[in-house]
């Protein structure tokens, strides 16, 4: 069975052959050398080679990059074969989040968020962290270009991403993934000053609006030129809570996140949220606007109740999980924990499909090789269907 097949049988409640497997980031280099593949493939890789070059120059190169089909395929080409190596059914083609202007050490992207280039200690791996907004005022957002959904990079991205496919016989679901409306909202200004906004609900409207409506143009057109399913990046919470009460979420976000459901189903397209933190005061209200998958039901919050197999036994009819090993094991905890633990994700959630394997973020630098490799050992034991117990 292709990986496509696989990821949408798992989301539609049927059983594929094998529990398919996804990681929203894997930003660990010591794992993917051990794997074969060369470390230091990547944007923030690449932002920091550009540093040697003078601005001006710097800027030519990234408007070439960014719009060089072959380019974009080699990069894709890297990341997807490395992902099919550690039988990973899902590689995303990022189709927001551009750099609107280099400066030192990183970027400005193009929703106003300053990006910094952060290597790791241990094993050089390269990432980019957020480091604050980069407007002051809604003065500055008002002034601020916004992003064009139509602007052929997006589209050009997304079928780079399909054409790796393609070449890999599907042995990889390449899925493109965008802003939502909470993140793109609140980190460009940082929080303290979006707090100020969002007492000023006519600003604070606009922000969500302007964020909402580019993400379902871009579902649109992603659905429209064959997109199977679409990743939105959009954080709700963090470990205590959620950013903003509920009210506001179902005031600014949720009419918009609906919208977007309705826009990928028209053309039988699934959608994966993508949210950390303590969702557990909006999950229904997640699940009323047509989200097909939720990824990562975070692991390591405060509250007991938000808990993948509590919630599982209430909405495990009504929603695909996607995850969630925690990370924290995932870099401290022992090999019988880690596998423990991930055997019984298989075995209480795959059966009668509506999972997909996952860590409970990301496969950070902090992962050792023999702690992944026990992830992989288990999946591989116990992740074909019909499911064992």
């Amino acid at each position: 069975m292709d990986a496509p097949t696989r990821v949408l049988k798992a989301i539609n409640h049927e059983e594929p052959d094998r529990v398919p497997a996804f990681e929203s980031a894997f930003t660990n280099n010591t794992i993917r050398a051990h794997y074969g593949i060369q470390a230091g493939g990547g944007v923030a890789a690449g932002l920091t080679a550009l540093e040697q070059f003078p601005k001006e120059q710097r800027d030519q190169i990234v408007k070439w990059a960014m719009s060089n089909r072959e380019f974009i395929v080699k990069g894709y080409t890297d990341d997807y074969d490395f992902l099919h190596r550690v039988k990973i059914d899902i590689g995303l083609s990022y189709v927001t989040h551009g750099p609107r202007e280099l400066i030192e050490g990183g970027i400005i992207d193009e929703f106003g968020r300053i990006m910094k280039i952060e290597p790791d200690p241990k094993d050089g791996t390269i990432v980019l962290g957020y480091h604050g907004g980069h407007l002051r005022s809604f003065e500055d957002y008002e002034n601020w270009e916004r992003p064009d959904p139509n602007d052929p990079v997006r589209l050009a991205t997304f079928q780079a991403g399909k054409e790796v496919q393609k070449q890999m016989n599907n042995e990889i679901l390449s899925v493109p993934a965008i802003g939502g409306m909470m993140e793109p909202s609140w980190e460009p200004f940082g929080l303290e000053m979006f707090s100020r906004i969002l007492a000023r609900p006519a600003q604070a409207k606009k922000v969500f609006d302007d964020n909402g409506k580019l993400a379902v143009e871009l579902v649109k057109i992603l659905a429209e030129n064959g997109a199977e399913l679409v990743l939105i990046w959009d954080d709700y919470g963090f470990k205590n809570g959620l950013f903003m009460s509920p009210r506001n979420y179902r005031i600014y976000v949720f009419p918009w996140l609906k919208q977007i459901c309705t826009a990928a189903h028209k053309h039988d397209c699934k959608i994966m949220l993508h949210s950390d933190g303590d969702l557990a005061d909006i999950f229904e209200d997640i699940i009323s606007c047509g989200v097909d998958a939720l990824n990562p039901i975070d692991p390591t919050i405060a509250n007991p109740e938000y808990d993948i197999f509590k919630l599982y036994e209430k909405y495990g009819d009504h929603i695909t999980f996607v995850g969630n090993i925690s990370p924290v094991m995932l870099a401290t905890g022992t090999i019988p924990e880690i596998k423990e633990y991930s055997k019984r994700l298989i075995q209480e959630l795959a059966p009668g499909g509506g999972y997909i394997f996952s860590s409970g973020h990301s496969i950070n630098p902090g992962v050792t090789v023999d702690r992944w490799q026990a992830v992989m050992e288990i999946r591989e034991k116990y992740g074909s269907y019909p499911i064992k117990i």
